[in-house]
């Protein structure tokens, strides 16, 4: 099994056992749950470049990053870095995430926030708006096209909008660019991390981005740490970029954002 797999086969016992403790018609009396929700694809879209800065405490391919930052300081120290939104991972066991970092994030900022995890169940779409997410992750790798479908659906009708993951060609074709799946997907994420070797290229993103129309937001995932790789991204399409690993090793996260922003801002 390849460590998605795992992960995966994983997710699906949590979601089971967190449906024996809390019903979906409790997490709707959350009071995020009755909140407005903020546009991420919007908030890419007038940013000039949109960083979605990441809290991630730990990964599978690299173990722990950061198990010291404070979210609330972190994420407000994004926000007032200049990130257009934040990205919040709730995935417990392979990520050391939390449900309450996401709410701890959602009441001290108001920026779009996406809910960082493995999403395979329309319970964890109603779970995520009730931690106060605006937005949902579907990847498309572990996920048939029918279920990303189904689970677009599920979260634009609660009002969540979605950013859809791609590796590769086929995985966009039979997904973000599909006439059926393509009207539910808000952002398009591709990731550079080749899921097989852990080994990240922006040439991915870069390639992939020749086969998507202009109006679609897209973003680029993975192996971002300097403004040249931006700046080439922002040359084929992208609007935004999800940072997180590159933040989180540092002794202090929100400033590396900060020096981050601002050379992206130096004229060259």
């Amino acid at each position: 099994m390849s460590i998605l797999d795992i992960i995966v086969a994983r997710k699906k016992e949590e979601v089971a056992e967190r449906k024996t403790r809390m019903r979906p018609v409790e997490l709707e009396t959350s009071p995020f749950f009755q909140q407005p929700t903020h546009s991420l694809s919007q908030a890419l879209r007038n940013a000039n470049p949109g960083i979605i800065a990441e809290f991630k405490r730990k990964s599978p391919s690299k173990g722990v990053i950061n198990g010291q930052a404070d979210v609330a300081e972190t994420t407000q120290g994004y926000v007032k870095a200049g990130a257009a939104a934040l990205s919040v991972l709730t995935d417990v066991d392979f990520f050391g995430g939390s449900d309450g970092n996401l709410c701890i994030a959602r009441a001290r900022n108001q920026v779009p926030i996406l809910r960082k995890d493995f999403t395979i169940d329309e319970y964890q779409i109603t779970e995520a708006k009730a931690l106060g997410a605006d937005a949902i992750l579907l990847i498309a790798a572990i996920l048939p096209p029918p279920r990303v479908l189904a689970l677009a659906q599920h979260a634009h009708q609660l009002g969540l909008e979605v950013l859809l993951e791609v590796h590769n060609e086929t995985e966009l074709r039979q997904t973000a660019l599909s006439e059926t799946i393509s009207p539910f997907v808000d952002v398009v994420g591709v990731n550079n991390r080749d899921l097989n070797t852990f080994e990240t290229t922006i040439e991915t993103s870069i390639q992939l981005a020749e086969l998507m129309p202009e109006n679609l937001v897209k973003i680029s995932e993975s192996g971002i740490n300097d403004s040249a790789s931006i700046r080439t991204l922002m040359n084929h399409g992208y609007q935004g970029f999800l940072i997180g690993e590159y933040f989180m090793k540092q002794p202090n996260p929100a400033q590396a954002c900060a020096d981050f922003i601002q050379q992206l801002n130096v004229k060259e």
